[in-house]
Formats: C-alpha cells, sequence, structure tokens
C-alpha cells in the first residue's frame, strides 16, 4: 500500500484500499475466534460515558506534537470552549446509548476569516471550518490516562457527509516530544461518503524502522446509520481488530488481521503507553465544490463511550 507521508498531506482511506484489493472481511468463517471474548480475564479500567467532557481526562484541540502543527485535512480542531464563536464539543442526550447521554462533535462552515493559532487554513476559504478533536495527552508530553496493552473500544455514530473523516486511535506517548519513536495506531478511520467500509492502519513513523501496514474493512452495514462498537486488542507486540466485538478476518490467511508492532519492546523499555484520541477531521484529498450544499455546512458525530479493559 502507499505509504501516508502525514495526515494533513494525504488522507489514506478506505476507498483507496478497496481499489487496491486490500479489503478485510469481518469473521463469519473462523469458529474459534467467532466465540472470543477481547476481554476474556481482563478488568474494566477506564469507562468515559461522556456525562461531562471533563477537562482532566481530555485535552481538546489540536494533536499534541513537536513535529507539526497537530491539524491535518480542511477543519480547524477546537480547544474545549470552541474557537471563533463556534463550540463543537457538547453533551446531549441520546436514548440510544448506554447511559442515555452521548458526546456529539460536530464540524461547521464559517465561510470566513478565522482566527485559530497555528493553524494554515484560517485564510482559506475552503479550509474555514471548525471540528473537533480530543485526546487524552497534552503538548507539553503530559499523558492524562495511558495504557501500555489492553482492549479499547469505543462505540460511535459517524456522520454521512462527503468531507467527514472520523477517526479513534491511539498514540504512543513518547510520540508528543521524540516523534521518531511515534506508534499510531488507527482502529478506525471512516469516510463520510462510504457508508459500509472503514480503514485501519498501523503506523510508525520516522526512521530506523519505518513501518506501514492498513486493511479496509466493508462492515455489511450502514455505519452512518447508528451506533457500533470498534476496538482494538494490544497484547505485547500483537494488533487485533474488533468490529461489533468480531475479530476482523484477513481474507489471504483467513486468520483474525494479527499485526507486528516492531517498537513494542523499545516501548516496553521507556514505560511507554497509549493514549486514546476521538477525531472528526474533514477529507482535503477530493475536489471541493464550487459552492456548498446549505445542508453540508454542518455535521455531528456522536460518541456512546470510550472503554478500555486492562
Amino acid at each position: 500500500m502507499a505509504v501516508l507521508k502525514s495526515r494533513r498531506d494525504v488522507l489514506i482511506g478506505s476507498a483507496a484500499l478497496a481499489a487496491a484489493g486490500t479489503l478485510i472481511m469481518i469473521g463469519t468463517d473462523v469458529q474459534a475466534d467467532e466465540t472470543e471474548d477481547p476481554t476474556k480475564d481482563m478488568s474494566l479500567t477506564f469507562d468515559e460515558n461522556f456525562a461531562m467532557l471533563d477537562p482532566a481526562i481530555w485535552y481538546a484541540g489540536a494533536k499534541p506534537s513537536t513535529s507539526d502543527t497537530g491539524f491535518y485535512g480542511r477543519s480547524a480542531f477546537s480547544r474545549i470552549n470552541g474557537e471563533d464563536g463556534y463550540n463543537p464539543y457538547a453533551i446531549i442526550d441520546d436514548p440510544s446509548t448506554e447511559n442515555g447521554k452521548a458526546l456529539q462533535m460536530s464540524v461547521r462552515h464559517l465561510g470566513r476569516k478565522m482566527n485559530v493559532p497555528n493553524y494554515y487554513g484560517n485564510d482559506n476559504p475552503e479550509y474555514q471550518w471548525v471540528s473537533g478533536n480530543i485526546q487524552t495527552a497534552k503538548p507539553d508530553g503530559t499523558i492524562l490516562q495511558g495504557w501500555r496493552e489492553g482492549y479499547f473500544e469505543a462505540r460511535m455514530w459517524f456522520p454521512a457527509h462527503f468531507l467527514t473523516f472520523p477517526a479513534f486511535w491511539l498514540m504512543n506517548g513518547r510520540s508528543i516530544l521524540h516523534p521518531q519513536t511515534t506508534v499510531e495506531l488507527d482502529i478506525v478511520e471512516q469516510k463520510g461518503s462510504e457508508s459500509d467500509l472503514y480503514g485501519a492502519y498501523l503506523h510508525e513513523w520516522g526512521q530506523p524502522n519505518e513501518h506501514h501496514q492498513g486493511v479496509g474493512v466493508p462492515t455489511d452495514v450502514d455505519i452512518t446509520k447508528g451506533y457500533f462498537r470498534y476496538g482494538l486488542l494490544v497484547k505485547d507486540a500483537k494488533f487485533r481488530l474488533y468490529f461489533e466485538r468480531k475479530p476482523v478476518i484477513d481474507p489471504k490467511t483467513l486468520e483474525p488481521v494479527n499485526w507486528t508492532i516492531g517498537r513494542a519492546a523499545e516501548m516496553q523499555s521507556n514505560n511507554d503507553v497509549y493514549w486514546p484520541i476521538l477525531t472528526l477531521a474533514l477529507r482535503a484529498d477530493v475536489p471541493y465544490p464550487t459552492q456548498l450544499d446549505p445542508n453540508d455546512y454542518e455535521a455531528h458525530m456522536r460518541v456512546d463511550y470510550v472503554r478500555v479493559y486492562t
């Protein structure tokens, strides 16, 4: 597959992977894995059900990084109190969630000059959008919540919009101040125009031993019509994907996707951990319309919960 130079430069998603013939399936034929519970012998150690957006847990804004601005795509990631008069974060009532509440993360086209610090698109009409990005880490390298291994899961409802690019992903703690050590685990990246498909990726950025893997995952269900669970089991150096608690099966091997994280030993020796990120970005890899349809000025993603089992 093609290797990303950065999220800002190129947003590789499920369509490119489908065209390249690297689609994966949700397991239905592997009996041993079909009944496997990824949380077996684990305890629930982090249970964020978004009764509120707690700044003691979540840092909102550009992704913490010393290698770039932390922005990518066509929208500016808002701080917790909003940008330029618009706040994309809201806790809403939702009877479809486990506790009747959800985090609604939105994106809106402002269509005027913006003043978001360090954002490259403030003066570009195509990039004058504000959206959400939250993570359990800060730009100074502080990790608010992090885990070396476990089962990471989010229950999410994605928008159907031709530009939206939502994601649930993990980064390692040392990546903030030492980007050459970066390990990026993309549990789900979804293009709003592809309602039954998403991408998942492993990126180890920087030399030596830069390493990338990725797959497109057909879901056989419209994931813009409701909530679904997206999960990742990390154990030692192993990386295994789940959709709706079922393992994602590689058609080449007819076994669950089971990638190897090359920098796992380095992470272990540095007591490094993974921190989760929830993002609603906008794609920059498709033509921008001459005129936006009024229905496309805003879109919403919902998150029921984020859970970690260890």
